[in-house]
């Protein structure tokens, strides 16, 4: 379940033209257990779902009529995805689970921590936020994750992945300081629980003796696969045939496991072991008192289970097997591609897609996602040099590196949820003579800033960070947004870090920085690029020189603008520049636009010499906060070493992120509202010009 974090960061998958095209069959509410096989277009009946204002209204249904619930609220859940898009799969498998605790529990007296986020669809359609579950990842619509901003029901606000046991511990020593008798639950996917952080929390826990009830929802899935060690400790759980269920008195028993073939292991594991003891799982040997693993679409067995372990004292997990995607065919069949899902076009634009815009749709197609050049990039670079290795936290997917996992498979390391493992291995790796490339999101290499400071700049080990989704990321909304790379790294000596303008330079600069021997960043943004196509062979572009990309206007103007873009803000400075020159108001301005190209080493002498021709005025760009940013880098230099500026002193502006988080809503949105966007950046242009 891992974001985008571990995010994300995430894959979207378009629903097939088979699902848009079928009649709705789904109008009317199916018999109980149903597995649906399309998404409904039109509303759903469910009179059970529709009586649920707040949490305490399931109090007032029967045992009956929540398994009933149950069918209506996935349901209602396969209709609200095709309205809004976003995440899926894990949504529909946690249906009962969310019944079971609202039930069972009294939020929000109650605690219920949700790790991740990507799971908390049905309890935000349960907890007075059914009717706007349609807007959710849209511009002032509900968040993609849980935000106590936006409910009282919602106690922690997460994004991140691993973070639920630590929050829910804290809550808990708070309460009992407090002499607050009230239950915290933490929910956490067996792929959240591979991050270090959920293992300090369960150590930490322990060691206070905490009142916690963790509940392991283990679905054999992140969005990427489980993997490792832990999982094959999982699965030997399963596998054994047993359970340790609780008595009623809140003892563990071991017994025979009831059937349960619903459950179709993706990962068998061929050595036969002992059935284990009691005290043989990991939980149980760090101290936690373990319960299961059960059925977790088991309403009944939930209920029982759950009601017992909250109220036994000391740190309790309940260990529950979910089906990613439960009851939605396709989902149970591909659970990756079905993490999250785009929403469903109207059935007019679908016609309007498939017949009349052909030419469209193959230039959309022929723009490659920046993802895929970077995939492109390894298998191209692995073939030539057998030093690369390639380290990725739980986003083999996300990242582009399918095709290099399934072709060089002994130099692929996934290392699950643990981005700050990721980064010291890539350190320990480097220090014997080969030469990793570590792919992250921009979000979550925060999450081993440490390492990359203590344990890859400070020894200038020979290690290459590819980053994903920097800058704006659409409906994920803050918790997801690259917003903050320029600054956390151009601070710490010995980085160098390049923004390409399109898909081209980012192949290059990939291959620039791999060859480079240090400590390299590329930065590159989700999606698609302008369709630039790569040239090749590979260049090595020279370390820290820009370009002036374009100039427009009069030699002869006497006012002089130089916009130093980085990255993909490149294409937007030019399409501003041209709409500015083409204003009469400004017909006595000439512009140049520059692609900086790299944030560390700056071109400083290119910034001198365009301040030595006569620019009169300076704007920096950036897909970034402003404080820390590049445009900080260049009035760093300008005030404090250039000595053109000092004698000639041209105006400067710098355009980017204002200091606050990006609220979700689309890309777009995302830029107009930052005043990134071609408007808004000629807006800016024109105030600083007057």
């Amino acid at each position: 379940m891992q974001q985008s974090s571990h995010s994300s960061q995430s894959q979207s998958v378009a629903v097939s033209k088979s699902m848009l095209s079928a009649p709705d069959t789904t109008a009317c509410l199916p018999d109980l257990q149903q597995t649906f096989v399309r998404i409904p277009r039109t509303r759903p009946d469910t009179p059970l779902l529709n009586a649920i204002d707040v949490p305490s209204d399931l109090k007032k249904l029967t045992k009956d009529q929540l398994v009933t619930l149950a069918d209506e609220l996935r349901l209602f859940l396969l209709y609200s995805a095709g309205q809004s898009g976003g995440h899926f799969g894990a949504n529909l498998g946690v249906v009962e689970l969310t019944i079971a605790l609202h039930y069972l529990l009294d939020a929000p007296n109650d605690q219920i921590v949700w790790d991740v986020g990507h799971q908390a669809y049905a309890h935000k359609a349960l907890t007075g936020r059914r009717d706007r579950l349609g807007s959710i990842r849209s511009k002032d619509g509900l968040t993609a994750f849980p935000e106590r901003g936006e409910s009282v029901y919602d106690t922690f606000g997460v994004g991140h992945s691993s973070t639920s046991i630590s929050a829910g511990l804290g809550m808990s020593l708070a309460l009992r300081y407090q002499g607050r008798p009230q239950t915290v639950a933490c929910v956490i996917g067996d792929g959240a629980m591979t991050g270090g952080m959920a293992f300090e929390a369960m150590n930490d826990a322990v060691q206070q003796d905490a009142d916690l009830l963790v509940i392991l929802n283990d679905n054999d899935m992140s969005i990427s696969c489980s993997i490792g060690g832990f999982s094959r400790h999982l699965a030997m759980l399963w596998e054994s045939g047993y359970q340790v269920d609780i008595t009623d008195t809140g003892e563990p028993v071991l017994r025979h496991r009831p059937n349960m073939q619903a459950f179709d292991r993706r990962k068998r594991h061929k050595e036969h072991r002992d059935v284990p003891k009691i005290e043989d799982n990991l939980f149980k040997a760090i101290g936690f008192t373990y319960f299961g693993p059960f059925d977790g679409h088991n309403i009944p067995e939930l209920l029982r289970v759950l009601a017992l372990a909250k109220q036994v004292r000391g740190p309790v997990l309940v260990h529950i097997y979910t089906i990613k995607g439960k009851g939605f065919a396709p989902a149970e069949a591909d659970p990756v591609g079905y993490h999250a899902i785009s929403k469903l076009p109207a059935e007019d634009a679908a016609i309007s897609l498939l017949a009349k815009d052909k030419a469209v749709v193959q230039n959309r197609v022929s723009r490659l996602k920046y993802s895929q050049v970077f995939g492109q990039f390894l298998c191209d670079k692995a073939a030539q040099d057998d030093k690369l290795l390639a380290i990725t936290p739980a986003m083999e997917e996300g990242s582009g590196m399918i095709e290099f996992a399934r072709s060089f498979p002994e130099r692929f390391f996934d290392v699950a949820i643990a981005e700050q493992h990721a980064v010291t291995l890539a350190g320990g790796m480097a220090t014997q003579g080969v030469k990793p490339i570590v792919a992250i999101y921009s979000t979550f290499l925060q999450r081993g800033y440490d390492q990359l400071i203590h344990d890859i700049a400070l020894q200038n080990l020979d290690v290459t960070f590819a980053i994903d989704r920097a800058g704006l990321v659409g409906e994920d909304g803050a918790t997801h947004a690259g917003i903050f790379d320029f600054a956390f790294l151009r601070c710490v000596p010995n980085m160098l870090i390049a923004a390409p303008k399109d898909e081209n330079e980012c192949y290059q600069l990939l291959n620039t920085c791999y060859n480079y021997q240090g400590c390299t960043a590329v930065r590159y943004p989700r999606g698609s690029g302008i369709g630039a196509s790569i040239s090749l062979p590979a260049q090595d572009y020279k370390i820290g020189q820009g370009e002036v990309d374009a100039v427009l206007g009069p030699d002869s103007a006497t006012k002089k603008l130089a916009l130093l873009a980085f990255g993909t803000m490149v294409a937007t400075a030019k399409q501003a520049a041209e709409l500015l020159v083409s204003d009469k108001d400004h017909a006595d301005c000439q512009v140049q636009v520059v692609n900086m190209r790299w944030v560390k080493p700056l071109d400083t002498d290119l910034i001198e010499s365009l301040i030595m021709q006569g620019v009169t005025h300076i704007a920096t760009i950036e897909e970034h906060v402003i404080m820390g940013g590049a445009g900080s880098a260049v009035n760093e230099y300008l005030l404090n070493t250039s000595p053109a500026f000092m004698s000639c002193r041209p105006t400067i502006h710098n355009i980017g992120i204002a200091d606050s988080f990006a609220a979700h809503g689309s890309q777009a949105e995302q830029l107009a509202a930052c005043g990134l966007d071609t408007p808004g950046i000629v807006k800016q242009i024109q105030q600083l010009l007057s």
